[in-house]
């Protein structure tokens, strides 16, 4: 494997001393996943039969990641890589695109239906997970890309993956009813970045990022004037941090509106392009939706009742 990773590594541009990480072999099936959401499906539907190798954690943007030559090793080391595709891992798609003869690999948001994304067709919005009913079919693409690498745990897998839908249901059920609860001309969700239109569109929602899909755009004085002056004219109190991205163009933004005269405030963070730290709720994709439901809704409504 290492001797294959030579050239790879070489045209890459990645350094080739580094040593391979230690992938012991305990029968089970070895995945790799990119974002850490993809990492939580994984441990979801995989169980106890697979071994889960997330490259990313919390707070680390997807948009701005670069591998390593320890990632590269990763990837070719696993049974499976789970990546999301769509340019959400903007940075790193030479690399992923690379391995693909190398290993079975799956984009799994690009298993989607197109007619069901957002975004002009070249450049569809990534950030699927928002919508529940739209994470249930990367769910069905996963155990599906699972039972391909081991037929015997086929079983398995699919219990596993009716339950994850159920959760889904559920989730999507208590979503719905929380932002109802929001009167519809404050449903106006105001981020760093644009990652939640998919959520938006689900539950009604009307949202306005300072940046564009991918953090790599940079704000132009222009949006933030123009965001500033559109809290003014609709009253909005409240913005929202995201835990992935910087603080500084939401300030801009603040700012802005302070010197409009109209004061806004901090609603609290989201989770937009990674979950939480593992072993806490918000480090699942269901958790990490609940807690920014949560905090949308306390936000916008701040008497509401959670």
């Amino acid at each position: 494997m290492r001797r294959a990773l030579l050239p790879l590594l070489a045209a890459l541009g990645l350094g080739a001393c580094a040593p391979a990480p230690s992938t012991p072999d305990d029968g089970r099936v070895h995945v790799v996943t990119t974002v850490n959401m993809l990492g939580d499906l994984a441990r979801q539907l995989g169980g106890e039969r697979v071994r889960v190798t997330g490259l990313m954690g919390p707070g680390v943007d997807p948009h701005l990641y670069k591998a390593s030559a320890g990632d590269v090793r990763r990837l070719a080391g696993a049974d499976l890589v789970l990546y999301g595709g769509l340019h959400l891992e903007g940075k790193m798609v030479d690399v992923l695109h690379a391995l693909g003869t190398r290993t079975t690999s799956v984009a799994l948001f690009e298993t989607l239906p197109r007619e069901r994304l957002l975004g002009p067709p070249g450049t569809p919005d990534p950030h699927v997970w928002f919508d529940p009913t739209l994470w249930a079919g990367v769910a069905r693409a996963a155990a599906q890309a699972l039972t391909q690498v081991d037929p015997a745990g086929r079983e398995v897998y699919a219990a596993n993956l009716r339950r994850y839908l159920g959760e889904l249901e559920q989730l999507d059920r208590w979503s719905a009813a929380q932002f109802r609860t929001v009167p519809e001309r404050q449903r106006v969700l105001v981020t760093a970045h644009d990652a939640f239109q998919y959520l938006a569109r689900r539950y009604g929602l009307e949202v306005r990022g300072v940046q564009g899909l991918s953090t790599v755009a940079e704000a132009s004085g222009v949006r933030v004037r123009d965001l500033a002056a559109f809290l003014d004219e609709r009253d909005i109190r409240a913005v929202f941090l995201e835990s992935t991205v910087s603080p500084r163009t939401l300030e801009a933004v603040r700012e802005a509106a302070r010197a409009r005269g109209h004061a806004v405030a901090l609603g609290g963070s989201l989770y937009a392009d990674a979950a939480g730290d593992p072993g806490t709720p918000e480090g699942t994709v269901t958790g990490m939706i609940r807690h920014n439901v949560r905090t949308i809704v306390a936000g916008l409504t701040p008497e509401a009742r959670r």
